[in-house]
Protein backbone atom coordinates (compact mmCIF):
# COMPACT_ATOMS: atom_id res chain seq x y z
CA UNK A 1 0.00 0.00 0.00
CA UNK A 2 1.45 2.87 -1.42
CA UNK A 3 1.98 6.02 1.17
CA UNK A 4 1.42 8.64 -1.66
CA UNK A 5 -1.85 7.09 -2.02
CA UNK A 6 -3.32 7.33 1.51
CA UNK A 7 -1.90 10.74 1.94
CA UNK A 8 -4.25 11.44 -1.17
CA UNK A 9 -6.85 9.67 0.30
CA UNK A 10 -6.85 11.48 3.20
CA UNK A 11 -6.66 15.09 1.66
CA UNK A 12 -9.97 14.00 -0.68
CA UNK A 13 -11.85 12.79 2.35
CA UNK A 14 -10.63 16.26 4.58
CA UNK A 15 -11.61 18.57 1.67
CA UNK A 16 -14.59 17.00 -0.18
CA UNK A 17 -12.75 17.60 -3.76
CA UNK A 18 -11.05 15.56 -6.47
CA UNK A 19 -9.66 19.07 -7.94
CA UNK A 20 -8.74 20.98 -4.52
CA UNK A 21 -6.91 17.78 -3.63
CA UNK A 22 -4.63 17.98 -6.98
CA UNK A 23 -4.40 21.79 -6.27
CA UNK A 24 -3.08 21.27 -3.05
CA UNK A 25 -0.86 17.96 -4.04
CA UNK A 26 0.43 19.98 -6.58
CA UNK A 27 -1.14 17.22 -9.13
CA UNK A 28 -3.16 17.00 -11.72
CA UNK A 29 -7.02 15.80 -11.51
CA UNK A 30 -6.67 12.73 -13.43
CA UNK A 31 -3.71 11.35 -11.17
CA UNK A 32 -5.51 12.25 -8.21
CA UNK A 33 -8.43 10.19 -9.98
CA UNK A 34 -5.94 7.22 -10.88
CA UNK A 35 -4.39 6.92 -7.00
CA UNK A 36 -7.60 6.68 -5.20
CA UNK A 37 -8.71 3.88 -8.30
CA UNK A 38 -5.52 2.22 -7.35
CA UNK A 39 -6.47 1.95 -3.40
CA UNK A 40 -10.04 1.43 -3.87
CA UNK A 41 -8.97 -2.17 -6.04
CA UNK A 42 -6.06 -2.96 -3.53
CA UNK A 43 -8.33 -2.76 -0.35
CA UNK A 44 -11.81 -3.81 -2.66
CA UNK A 45 -13.87 -1.58 -1.52
CA UNK A 46 -15.47 2.30 -2.82
CA UNK A 47 -13.95 4.74 -0.70
CA UNK A 48 -15.62 8.07 -2.07
CA UNK A 49 -18.80 8.30 -3.91
CA UNK A 50 -19.82 11.18 -6.37
CA UNK A 51 -22.80 12.33 -7.59
CA UNK A 52 -24.35 15.82 -8.41
CA UNK A 53 -23.77 16.83 -4.77
CA UNK A 54 -20.44 16.23 -4.82
CA UNK A 55 -17.88 13.78 -3.37
CA UNK A 56 -17.94 12.19 -0.28
CA UNK A 57 -16.86 9.43 1.74
CA UNK A 58 -18.76 5.76 1.42
CA UNK A 59 -19.47 3.93 4.54
CA UNK A 60 -16.06 1.81 4.29
CA UNK A 61 -14.42 4.72 3.58
CA UNK A 62 -15.65 6.25 6.27
CA UNK A 63 -14.23 3.28 8.22
CA UNK A 64 -10.60 3.37 6.64
CA UNK A 65 -10.09 7.00 7.57
CA UNK A 66 -8.91 7.09 10.59
CA UNK A 67 -6.41 4.11 9.80
CA UNK A 68 -5.35 5.94 7.12
CA UNK A 69 -4.40 8.74 9.09
CA UNK A 70 -2.83 6.68 12.13
CA UNK A 71 -0.56 5.53 9.06
CA UNK A 72 0.32 8.54 7.59
CA UNK A 73 1.11 9.67 11.59
CA UNK A 74 3.40 7.03 11.73
CA UNK A 75 5.18 7.40 9.15
CA UNK A 76 5.86 10.96 9.36
CA UNK A 77 6.78 10.21 13.49
CA UNK A 78 9.29 7.74 11.87
CA UNK A 79 11.13 9.84 9.47
CA UNK A 80 10.96 12.31 12.77
CA UNK A 81 13.19 10.21 14.95
CA UNK A 82 15.64 8.91 11.68
CA UNK A 83 16.73 12.70 11.11
CA UNK A 84 17.43 11.96 14.52
CA UNK A 85 20.23 10.13 13.73
CA UNK A 86 22.29 12.40 11.10
CA UNK A 87 25.43 12.97 12.02
CA UNK A 88 24.69 16.91 12.98
CA UNK A 89 25.07 17.03 16.67
CA UNK A 90 25.32 14.46 19.50
CA UNK A 91 28.30 13.01 21.50
CA UNK A 92 30.16 10.57 19.92
CA UNK A 93 32.71 8.14 21.76
CA UNK A 94 35.98 7.28 19.83
CA UNK A 95 38.69 4.66 21.02
CA UNK A 96 41.72 4.68 19.47
CA UNK A 97 44.96 2.86 19.88
CA UNK A 98 47.80 4.36 21.59
CA UNK A 99 50.29 4.26 18.34
CA UNK A 100 46.96 6.08 16.27
CA UNK A 101 47.22 8.55 18.77
CA UNK A 102 50.45 9.50 18.41
CA UNK A 103 50.31 10.23 14.91
CA UNK A 104 47.00 10.79 13.60
CA UNK A 105 44.65 12.48 16.71
CA UNK A 106 45.03 15.48 15.70
CA UNK A 107 44.57 15.35 11.65
CA UNK A 108 41.64 12.98 12.47
CA UNK A 109 39.78 15.48 15.07
CA UNK A 110 40.57 18.08 12.90
CA UNK A 111 38.55 15.90 9.43
CA UNK A 112 35.86 15.46 11.59
CA UNK A 113 35.19 18.58 12.94
CA UNK A 114 35.31 20.22 9.58
CA UNK A 115 32.54 17.25 8.11
CA UNK A 116 30.65 17.46 11.30
CA UNK A 117 31.06 20.77 13.20
CA UNK A 118 28.29 20.22 15.65
CA UNK A 119 29.61 16.74 16.98
CA UNK A 120 31.27 16.10 20.11
CA UNK A 121 33.95 13.27 20.60
CA UNK A 122 34.64 11.87 23.78
CA UNK A 123 37.94 10.28 23.21
CA UNK A 124 39.77 7.23 24.99
CA UNK A 125 42.88 5.72 24.24
CA UNK A 126 43.53 2.07 25.60
CA UNK A 127 45.16 -1.16 24.80
CA UNK A 128 43.03 -3.15 22.12
CA UNK A 129 41.45 -5.94 24.19
CA UNK A 130 39.96 -3.20 26.11
CA UNK A 131 38.48 -1.26 23.10
CA UNK A 132 36.81 -4.11 21.76
CA UNK A 133 35.14 -4.88 25.64
CA UNK A 134 34.07 -1.23 25.33
CA UNK A 135 32.45 -1.69 22.23
CA UNK A 136 30.50 -4.78 22.61
CA UNK A 137 29.53 -3.43 26.29
CA UNK A 138 27.96 -0.07 24.30
CA UNK A 139 30.91 2.37 26.20
CA UNK A 140 32.34 3.17 22.38
CA UNK A 141 30.65 4.22 18.87
CA UNK A 142 33.79 3.52 16.93
CA UNK A 143 37.17 2.14 17.94
CA UNK A 144 40.36 2.58 15.84
CA UNK A 145 42.86 0.03 16.94
CA UNK A 146 45.41 -2.98 15.97
CA UNK A 147 43.80 -5.49 14.49
CA UNK A 148 42.84 -8.45 15.70
CA UNK A 149 43.12 -12.53 14.35
CA UNK A 150 40.11 -13.39 16.22
CA UNK A 151 37.05 -13.87 15.09
CA UNK A 152 35.06 -11.17 16.59
CA UNK A 153 31.12 -12.16 15.94
CA UNK A 154 29.70 -8.96 17.08
CA UNK A 155 31.68 -6.47 15.58
CA UNK A 156 32.05 -4.97 11.67
CA UNK A 157 35.60 -4.47 11.18
CA UNK A 158 37.48 -3.01 8.31
CA UNK A 159 41.36 -2.88 7.87
CA UNK A 160 42.65 0.64 8.65
CA UNK A 161 46.22 1.06 8.07
CA UNK A 162 49.63 -0.56 8.07
CA UNK A 163 52.95 0.29 8.77
CA UNK A 164 56.47 -1.47 9.21
CA UNK A 165 58.07 -1.87 12.20
CA UNK A 166 61.26 -1.68 13.47
CA UNK A 167 64.03 -1.84 16.31
CA UNK A 168 65.41 1.11 18.00
CA UNK A 169 67.58 2.08 20.44
CA UNK A 170 69.86 5.21 22.33
CA UNK A 171 73.28 5.14 20.11
CA UNK A 172 74.93 5.40 24.42
CA UNK A 173 73.09 2.12 24.62
CA UNK A 174 73.60 -0.22 21.98
CA UNK A 175 76.05 -0.06 19.01
CA UNK A 176 74.15 -0.58 15.71
CA UNK A 177 77.02 -2.47 14.28
CA UNK A 178 76.58 -5.69 16.89
CA UNK A 179 73.49 -6.32 16.95
CA UNK A 180 71.91 -8.34 13.94
CA UNK A 181 70.56 -11.53 15.99
CA UNK A 182 68.10 -12.21 18.73
CA UNK A 183 70.35 -13.22 21.07
CA UNK A 184 72.55 -10.21 20.94
CA UNK A 185 68.88 -7.84 21.06
CA UNK A 186 68.30 -10.02 24.59
CA UNK A 187 71.01 -9.04 26.17
CA UNK A 188 69.76 -5.56 27.00
CA UNK A 189 66.33 -4.30 28.73
CA UNK A 190 63.49 -4.70 25.56
CA UNK A 191 60.67 -1.43 25.96
CA UNK A 192 57.35 -2.89 25.09
CA UNK A 193 53.34 -2.48 25.07
CA UNK A 194 51.06 -4.31 28.02
CA UNK A 195 50.90 -7.75 27.92
CA UNK A 196 47.96 -9.35 26.36
CA UNK A 197 48.87 -6.94 23.29
CA UNK A 198 49.69 -8.27 19.87
CA UNK A 199 53.12 -6.53 19.88
CA UNK A 200 53.49 -8.19 23.55
CA UNK A 201 52.86 -11.50 22.34
CA UNK A 202 54.92 -10.89 19.75
CA UNK A 203 57.91 -10.50 21.43
CA UNK A 204 57.33 -13.66 23.67
CA UNK A 205 57.38 -15.75 20.47
CA UNK A 206 60.01 -14.33 19.28
CA UNK A 207 62.13 -14.63 22.02
CA UNK A 208 61.19 -17.77 23.43
CA UNK A 209 64.19 -19.62 23.48
CA UNK A 210 65.80 -16.11 25.62
CA UNK A 211 63.11 -16.15 28.05
CA UNK A 212 65.10 -16.86 31.08
CA UNK A 213 67.37 -13.69 30.56
CA UNK A 214 64.77 -11.53 28.71
CA UNK A 215 63.74 -8.75 30.55
CA UNK A 216 60.83 -6.62 28.98
CA UNK A 217 59.21 -3.18 30.60
CA UNK A 218 55.89 -2.33 29.37
CA UNK A 219 54.09 1.04 29.06
CA UNK A 220 50.85 1.80 27.07
CA UNK A 221 52.23 5.08 26.16
CA UNK A 222 53.70 5.54 23.04
CA UNK A 223 55.54 8.61 23.86
CA UNK A 224 56.20 7.64 26.83
CA UNK A 225 58.16 3.96 25.40
CA UNK A 226 59.95 6.54 23.00
CA UNK A 227 61.21 8.55 25.30
CA UNK A 228 62.39 5.81 27.17
CA UNK A 229 64.10 4.41 24.65
CA UNK A 230 65.57 7.63 23.71
CA UNK A 231 67.70 8.14 27.73
CA UNK A 232 68.60 4.69 26.94
CA UNK A 233 66.22 2.56 29.41
CA UNK A 234 66.30 -0.04 26.77
CA UNK A 235 65.18 -1.23 23.25
CA UNK A 236 62.13 -1.00 21.47
CA UNK A 237 59.85 -2.08 18.48
CA UNK A 238 57.73 0.69 16.76
CA UNK A 239 56.36 1.39 13.91
CA UNK A 240 58.64 3.34 11.87
CA UNK A 241 56.38 6.41 11.32
CA UNK A 242 56.39 6.56 15.29
CA UNK A 243 60.26 6.75 15.53
CA UNK A 244 61.16 8.44 12.33
CA UNK A 245 61.87 11.88 13.55
CA UNK A 246 64.25 10.65 16.69
CA UNK A 247 66.24 8.47 14.32
CA UNK A 248 66.78 11.74 11.77
CA UNK A 249 67.53 13.75 14.72
CA UNK A 250 70.45 10.93 15.84
CA UNK A 251 68.28 10.61 19.17
CA UNK A 252 67.73 6.82 18.48
CA UNK A 253 69.66 4.58 16.26
CA UNK A 254 68.10 1.49 13.76
CA UNK A 255 68.92 -1.81 14.60
CA UNK A 256 69.07 -4.16 11.85
CA UNK A 257 67.88 -7.54 13.64
CA UNK A 258 68.03 -11.04 11.38
CA UNK A 259 64.17 -11.38 11.81
CA UNK A 260 62.76 -9.47 10.71
CA UNK A 261 59.66 -7.83 12.05
CA UNK A 262 56.16 -7.97 10.60
CA UNK A 263 53.80 -5.12 9.76
CA UNK A 264 51.09 -3.96 12.44
CA UNK A 265 48.11 -3.39 11.02
CA UNK A 266 45.16 -1.52 12.29
CA UNK A 267 41.37 -1.56 11.91
CA UNK A 268 38.13 0.57 12.57
CA UNK A 269 35.27 -1.55 14.04
CA UNK A 270 31.91 -0.89 15.52
CA UNK A 271 29.26 -2.65 16.68
CA UNK A 272 27.58 -5.42 14.42
CA UNK A 273 23.70 -4.13 16.17
CA UNK A 274 24.44 -0.30 15.86
CA UNK A 275 22.21 0.41 12.34
CA UNK A 276 23.59 3.94 12.90
CA UNK A 277 25.33 5.88 9.88
CA UNK A 278 27.53 7.89 11.77
CA UNK A 279 29.94 5.42 12.97
CA UNK A 280 30.36 4.24 9.73
CA UNK A 281 30.48 8.07 7.92
CA UNK A 282 33.92 8.57 10.94
CA UNK A 283 35.12 5.38 9.86
CA UNK A 284 35.43 6.14 6.44
CA UNK A 285 36.62 9.44 6.89
CA UNK A 286 39.21 8.16 9.06
CA UNK A 287 40.64 6.10 6.67
CA UNK A 288 40.94 8.81 3.90
CA UNK A 289 42.70 10.97 5.38
CA UNK A 290 45.33 8.15 7.36
CA UNK A 291 45.36 6.56 3.67
CA UNK A 292 46.38 10.43 2.06
CA UNK A 293 48.73 11.12 5.06
CA UNK A 294 50.57 7.72 4.56
CA UNK A 295 50.59 8.17 0.65
CA UNK A 296 52.29 11.76 1.14
CA UNK A 297 54.66 10.50 3.84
Amino acid sequence: MRLRNLQTFVKVAHLGSFHAAALQLHATQPAISARIVALEDELGVQLFIRDKSGTRLSARGTQMLPYAEKLLAISQEMKSQLKQDTPDRGILRIGIAETLSHLWLSDLLNHWRKQHPLISFELISDITTTLIQQLEDHQLDLALMVSEHAHMPKLITEPLCSYQQCWVASPELIDSNKVQSLEALSAYPILSFPRDTRPWHYLQQLFARQQEELVIHTCSSVASLLRLAEQGVGTVLLPYPVVQKSLDAGRLTRLEVSNAPPELSFCCSWRLDDDRIVPRLLAQSGREIVTAGNAGA
